[in-house]
């Protein structure tokens, strides 16, 4: 599993994961004309966790499937363009990837997503197969390591910058200049805005702090190095400089608790806290370092009001907390509720969905998954780690150690309890459980004058503390409009009812009222954008107040509200001074409730100043304002940036205090991606979120229903049929199960093991899917009858598919027995399917007959088409297995006219083809061609409608066997081949894809015209290209053998060679010298059986074929070489070389002891001797062959072998050798074995040669005396034959 953590910001570590865009731009100089690079390497390692190093097996296959990627790179330039950068090309061999980037936000957001290590867990997607995923213990113990060269990471994103000519530097060092000069003033460590001008020396620069212009030496400045902060100060620009009331923090730790004062102090107003020397000061919220003011009450007084920061002394805390992590319990369970489309109910709710199954309903077709139809063989390794049982008792005790166990009605959404804070109970004090009070809008003129009308209203707004009625009177949806007035047509009359109330809060001096109803003025104009009259009712509310702290959320909200719109008007005058209490309002109170989509403004300026004096500790916690009320807003878009920053943020924070606990953002980030539709990032970043005892943080359920839920986006193939359940999800599904366990959940539990059980089942893995079943049965005991009973019939199956059938058998027996009481006919009927089928695998056919004839009875009683169909094809199957194909084929068909009469789903169809390839296959064993071919093509159509693949697949294949095998016809072949091999590209099976361009390659060359073995070499190179990818050594070879014969029948000889060579050259390593041996020769038999070149066979036969065979002792081969350079030298009419090959053929044939390979060197070496013209010694071969042959004929070959033979010799003695006596006996003997023939035209061709002789010769007639007892022999002996 790819690691999550971003690297810890050693300066000493060597150059890997680059942190979230921290680019040392000190090291690169500010030269314009200096070249900057184009591309980066991005090299990456599986490692092993608990080995500590490399995995090598892992690394081969990742770089096997890289290799295959280099030809066919969508999918990789898919996943770079998600992860923000650009695919260069693929190095294979090196492990890694070329990438380049075009912006500065390119950049970055890829290193952005390197520290947060969704690289290496994208490439994990990308590069490993199921068998993989389905160990669960090889992914935990596994992660992909990622590196680039952070110099040169630097180096680009610095290119990038000069090359827009427009960024944000920090100058290193104090600039002072002259009056009357255009330079610009410059302070060490100061941010300014530069723009390149076309000065050689200097860029225009604009300071942040005093907005002034001016000239900037490049020397002077470095780029800021966070690409996070060019993208934020460029797109979020404000007009009121600094107010250096923040400053640089010494330390990163917030303070909590209680401080000492270190000075005496006279509040300057009714704000402000007054307290003496040695008083005790409790921190309301948090003191954060670089702050002027936080909020503390007087333990002696109770007051509460603004503390000056440098009154109190940091190392004199007493029981403060530090921590670098400041987010309160409430706010972080407040920001971990992700929406509820994507919040935990939901996705328990969704894994209760997908574990549903209609076993207890619908009868089950004999064999009928997709792992019975298709099945794969799983690694080793992922049947080992079943027997381990690794998912339970391995993880089981460590996973969730650290996850607390919640209480019986907290079992669906497991938390840990914490005791509240002191601010929690000042800001968030129980509500009332009377509903919120509502006050009805009387505009009548009689009424408007009556003060005791607006009694009511006053009087509720008049409370001198917040009370939780006034939630909905400062919350950013204006509730108010809906819960607290009614009666009003228009919001103009409740600004008028308003105005009005606000005129007697006036009069009767309600300061309350009169500030609360300002405030709510205020917001109105805001709402519709009347900035200036909103300013007025907040200064109004303002100047009222004279002790605010009795109702922090209001104060903190007129603050806010006020300074945002100075900000937006640039009333720089009015809003600097209120920065410094403004900011520790907002900053330092956690769960501050927004009111106005303009505070914006003011939480922006805050991160703006917190970036520019370097404050991290308030960059943290402005970035989690921001992304709280984006996220209010519903400005999804805009949010993301921030969250991956404080995510970095937080990670970095913990990587510094290894003591700290980390808060997660995982979750929302995972829903800010598939909002976005980015799959690969959203699943890497639910798969590197660590549940944890946070109260309100997401459990191991939450993350196992996502990755299910969204892993599927990764697959092109999905069968509709069923819910798609990949294997990624396997270790995800496993931890949820432990911690399910841990908590007794027991309904989630037993969903999860059914949904387990069903990613084994479809991945081949039946011996899982018994194991899981076996789980979900003992949990479905302790929950109910009903369960228990379909947790049962799916072990049962489960077992049968696994061909365990007595196993199935004896729990369709125990259902049977507990069914007797009930009155469930489906239910009945279907265990008596599945015991038939039990029954049936066992060969007890009697009784498996009986009970399918129960199920169907069954099925009939309650009208139930679709089991009868089911039940009717098991009857089939059943006849089937005995040959019964006539009766099976009946039951085929009665259940096909059923399926037909059904209007239902996918999966009945996908019965449906199963069903008619059955008939199909009765009918062909019936020799019924036509009809067969009907069902089968039916089959496939059916297949076609459904979109189902593997269903297309399956019909495809039986189509190509039909018409290979059973009625060939090359061109259906053909068509039916091109259409398995875009199936099997669907599947992303390139071995399949491989093996089926090879076939389709050759059947396109048994047609043999122009155009075919242009397709037929078109195929051949696809092939060759995926065997390259896979590293397939054999079959690679072979495809190059085949492109170079197509080429020889092309007659296109110029590129033969090229392709006959590299077919043997692929082979030529000390382990393949067998390969490279027959790649030879085989090489040599393009020629040798050809009719063009054929004296080229001679070098690949003698050079490269017969010096490996004698290295390998490969003496039958050899052998064979001979043979073949014998018979191709008689051919070219090179008869000495002949001779000579036949020599070696011959001797060699006499070592290897084979008596038929002795007869063949033998009568080719006679041949030569006889194209040589010397007839003695051919004559002599001819009779040393003839000699090896048996002395009783053997049968009709071996006669006419020596008939012609003999024939030969007859031939030979009498023309060439001139001895007519010796020529009549080899004539004679001739005839002999000829009469063993019935070719009459052969014995009459012998005689009439003997009669040409005898009429010819006066000499004595009568053949020698051995010779007429040969041919006396042979005629004798014919009944042996």
């Amino acid at each position: 599993m790819a690691s999550g953590n971003p690297r810890e910001l050693d300066p000493g570590s060597q150059p890997a994961q680059i942190g979230e865009g921290i680019l040392e731009t000190e090291s690169v100089s500010l030269a314009v004309g200096e070249g900057f690079p184009n591309e980066i390497p991005l090299s990456f390692t599986v490692k092993s966790r608990s080995g500590q190093g490399l995995n090598p097996q892992l690394q081969e296959a990742a770089r096997k499937k890289l290799w295959a990627l280099e030809n066919d790179d969508k999918d990789v330039c898919a996943l770079f363009k998600e992860l923000s950068a650009r695919l260069v090309c693929i190095q294979a061999q090196e492990n890694c990837f070329l990438l380049s980037f075009r912006t500065v936000e390119e950049i970055w957001k890829f290193s952005t997503y390197l520290a947060l290590g969704y690289v290496g867990c994208s490439l994990e997607h990308l590069l490993f197969t199921p068998d993989y995923w389905l160990n669960c213990a090889l992914v935990e113990d596994t992660e992909i390591t990622v590196t680039v060269d952070e110099d040169l990471m630097t180096t680009m994103y610095l290119g990038l910058l000069l090359q827009e000519g427009n960024f944000f530097a920090r100058a290193t060092f104090s600039v002072q200049v002259e009056e009357e000069e255009e330079d610009l003033k410059l302070e060490k460590n100061e941010v300014v805005h530069v723009k390149d001008v076309g000065h050689e020396t200097k860029w225009e620069g604009t300071s942040l702090s005093t907005e002034q212009k001016g000239l900037v030496p490049v020397t002077a400045i470095e780029p800021l190095g966070h690409p996070f902060y060019q993208w934020f100060l460029k797109n979020y620009p404000v007009s009121c400089g600094i107010s250096n009331q923040i400053s640089e923090a010494d330390f990163l730790q917030i303070g909590q608790g209680k401080c000492t004062a270190t000075e005496d102090h006279k509040g300057k107003g009714w704000d402000e806290l007054s307290f003496y020397k040695g008083d005790i000061i409790e921190v309301v919220g948090f003191l954060i370092p670089g702050l002027q003011w936080f909020i503390g009450k007087s333990t002696s007084t109770g007051t509460i009001g603004f503390v000056q920061s440098k009154c109190v002394n940091p190392e004199a805390y007493d029981s403060m907390r530090k921590s670098p992590m400041f987010f309160s319990e409430e706010e972080v369970h407040t920001f971990l509720q992700v929406p509820c489309n994507g919040n935990e109910l939901h996705y328990s709710n969704l894994l209760h969905e997908w574990a549903k199954t209609d076993i207890t309903s619908v009868y089950r077709l004999d064999g009928f998954e997709p792992v019975a139809m298709y099945p794969q063989t799983p690694s080793h390794a992922v049947i080992e780690g079943l027997k381990d049982d690794w998912m339970f008792e391995e993880w089981g005790k460590q996973s969730s150690n650290s996850l607390s166990s919640p209480s019986d009605s907290e079992q669906s959404s497991p938390v840990g309890e914490s005791s509240p804070s002191i601010l929690e109970h000042i800001l968030l004090p129980e509500p009332d459980d009377l509903d919120d009070p509502k006050f009805f809008i009387d505009l009548n003129a009689g009424h408007m004058e009556d003060s005791d009308v607006f009694d009511p209203i006053l009087t509720f707004l008049n409370q001198s503390s917040y009370v939780a009625h006034f939630q909905s009177l400062y919350d950013l949806s204006f509730s108010f409009l809906s819960s607290t007035f009614y009666g009003f047509s228009s919001e103009e009359e409740l600004v008028l009812y308003l105005e009005t109330s606000r005129n007697w809060a006036k009069r009767g001096r309600l300061d309350w009222a009169h500030i609360r109803i300002c405030f709510l003025l205020g917001r109105l104009c805001v709402k519709r954008a009347k900035f200036s009259q909103a300013r007025v009712y907040f200064e109004e509310a303002m100047s009222t107040m004279d002790h605010g702290f009795e109702d922090l959320p209001l104060l903190t909200s007129l603050y806010i509200n006020l300074a945002a719109i100075y900000l937006k008007q640039k009333m720089k005058q009015k809003f600097l001074p209120m920065v410094g209490k403004g900011v520790a309002l907002l900053a330092c109170l956690p769960g501050h409730c927004f009111s106005s989509g303009i505070e914006l403004e003011v939480v922006v300026y805050i991160l703006r100043e917190a970036i520019t004096v370097g404050n991290t500790a308030l960059e943290a916690r402005a970035c989690l304002l921001v992304i709280r009320l984006l996220l209010q807003l519903s400005k999804y878009e805009e949010v993301l940036p921030f969250a991956e920053h404080l995510q970095c943020l937080c990670a970095s924070f913990s990587s510094q205090d290894s003591t700290a606990a980390s808060l997660d953002f995982m979750p929302i980030l995972t829903y800010l991606y598939d909002k976005k539709y980015l799959p690969h990032l959203a699943l890497a970043s639910a798969r590197l979120y660590s549940p944890s005892s946070v109260k309100g943080s997401l459990t191991p359920i939450w993350r196992a229903g996502f990755i299910l839920a969204n892993s599927s986006k990764f697959f092109k193939v999905q069968e509709r049929s069923t819910i798609n359940t990949p294997a990624l999800a396997c270790l995800y599904l496993n931890y949820a199960l432990a911690f399910s366990h841990e908590c007794g959940a027991i309904s989630t539990e037993k969903a999860l093991c059914a949904i387990l059980s069903k990613v084994y089942l479809k991945h081949g893995l039946l011996q899982g899917a018994v194991h899981y079943s076996s789980r979900a049965v003992i949990l479905g005991k302790t929950m109910g009858e009903e369960e228990a009973f379909e947790s049962s019939l799916s072990l049962g199956w489960m077992h049968a598919l696994n061909c365990q059938p007595k196993k199935a058998e004896e729990i369709m027996l125990l259902l049977l027995h507990s069914l007797q009481q009930t009155d469930s006919i489906t239910q009945d009927g279907v265990v008596h399917n599945l015991l038939a089928i039990a029954l049936k695998e066992e060969g007890h056919v009697q009784k498996a007959a009986e009970n399918y004839l129960w199920a169907l009875n069954k099925a009939r009683e309650t009208g139930n088409r679709r089991n009868q169909a089911i039940a009717l094809s098991n009857f089939g199957c059943l006849a089937v297995s005995h040959g019964a194909n006539c009766l099976a084929g009946h039951y085929f068909h009665q259940a096909i006219q059923l399926y037909f009469e059904l209007q239902s789903g996918d999966d009945t169809q996908l019965e449906l083809v199963q069903v008619l390839l059955w008939l199909a296959q009765t009918q062909v064993a019936r020799h019924m061609v036509e009809e067969s071919v009907l069902f089968y093509e039916l089959a496939l159509a059916v297949a076609l409608k459904t979109r189902s693949v593997m269903s297309q697949l399956q019909a495809t294949e039986s189509l190509c066997h039909f018409y290979s095998k059973v009625c060939p016809n090359s061109g259906a072949c053909i068509i039916y081949h091109e259409h398995q091999v875009l199936l099997s590209q669907q599947l992303q099976d390139r071995e399949m894809e491989g093996q089926l361009l090879q076939s389709l390659s050759q059947l396109y060359q048994s047609v043999n015209t122009a155009r075919s073995l242009k397709q037929a070499l078109d195929c051949t190179k696809q092939s060759l290209r995926l065997f390259i990818d896979m590293e397939e050594t054999v079959k690679a070879a072979q495809a190059w053998l085949q492109a170079g014969r197509l080429y020889y029948q092309m007659q296109e000889d110029e590129l033969v060679e090229m392709y006959l060579q590299a077919a043997i050259e692929s082979a030529l390593k000390p382990e393949e010298l067998h390969l490279a041996m027959e790649l030879y020769e085989e090489a040599g038999d393009v020629f040798f059986n050809g009719v063009r070149n054929r004296q080229r066979a001679v070098e690949y036969y003698r050079g490269g074929a017969v010096p490996l065979a004698r290295k390998l002792k490969a003496s039958q081969t050899e052998l064979r070489l001979f043979n073949k350079l014998a018979e191709l030298q008689i051919g070219l009419q090179n008869y000495e070389n002949a001779l000579e090959f036949a020599t070696l053929a011959a001797r060699l044939s006499v070592d290897v002891g084979d008596q038929w390979q002795e007869v063949v060197a033998f009568h080719r070496l006679a041949t030569a001797y006889y194209l040589l013209q010397m007839y003695e010694m051919a004559e002599d071969c001819y009779l040393r062959t003839l000699s090896l042959c048996p002395p009783l004929l053997q049968g009709i070959q071996e006669a006419m072998y020596y008939s012609k033979v003999y024939y030969r010799l007859g031939d030979l003695t009498l023309h060439k050798l001139k001895d007519e006596q010796d020529a009549t006996s080899y004539f004679l003997l001739a005839l002999a074995a000829a009469t063993e023939l019935d070719d009459q035209s052969w014995q009459d061709r012998i005689q009439a040669r003997l009669a040409q002789m005898h009429n010819a010769s006066p000499s004595d007639k009568s053949p020698r005396e051995w010779t007429t007892y040969r041919a006396r022999w042979l005629s004798e002996r014919r009944q042996d034959i």
